[in-house]
């Protein structure tokens, strides 16, 4: 895949999980399918993955959607980031549990741009700190069908 910049932007098809693991780097590919494997445990059968492109700019995405948008999966260089978008009502809740959340991951929160849909916030996810916030901010966007997520 010829790409250059920090997304992956050669619009003949989707990135396969080799091109991504090359792209962002082996780390950052061990905690994407370990979010992927997070959200087919606990929301089995709601989501069907579907890769968007958002031309040279934006390059390749994977959106988890049901109804409404739950996550996007941004394959950057070295870098595997996650963007959630949070609702009004959603950002109460958020709010209601930010004792529980990482520094790291609130400043991404507080600082991430508010916009008439939601409040955007892109997470580098590159820790199992982090990764503990993810299902923690999705279990905020969708209740989980099974219990223990954040175990």
């Amino acid at each position: 895949m010829n790409e250059s910049g920090e997304r992956m932007t050669c619009s003949d098809k989707p990135p396969d999980n080799s091109e991504i693991a090359g792209w962002i780097g082996i780390e950052a590919y061990e905690y994407w399918k370990k979010v992927t494997e997070l959200i087919d445990r606990y929301y089995s059968d709601i989501f069907t993955p579907e890769w968007l492109f958002g031309g040279k700019k934006h390059g390749w995405s994977l959106r988890y959607k049901k109804s409404r948008s739950f996550c996007t999966f941004i394959p950057e260089k070295n870098r595997f980031a996650l963007l959630i978008v949070f609702g009004r009502e959603e950002r109460g809740k958020v709010e209601a549990i930010r004792d529980e959340l990482s520094a790291e991951t609130l400043k991404e929160y507080d600082d991430a741009e508010t916009y008439h849909d939601g409040k955007w916030v892109l997470l580098s996810v590159d820790t199992d700190t982090v990764l503990k916030d993810v299902m923690c901010l999705l279990s905020i966007k969708r209740k989980p069908k099974k219990k223990g997520i954040l175990t």
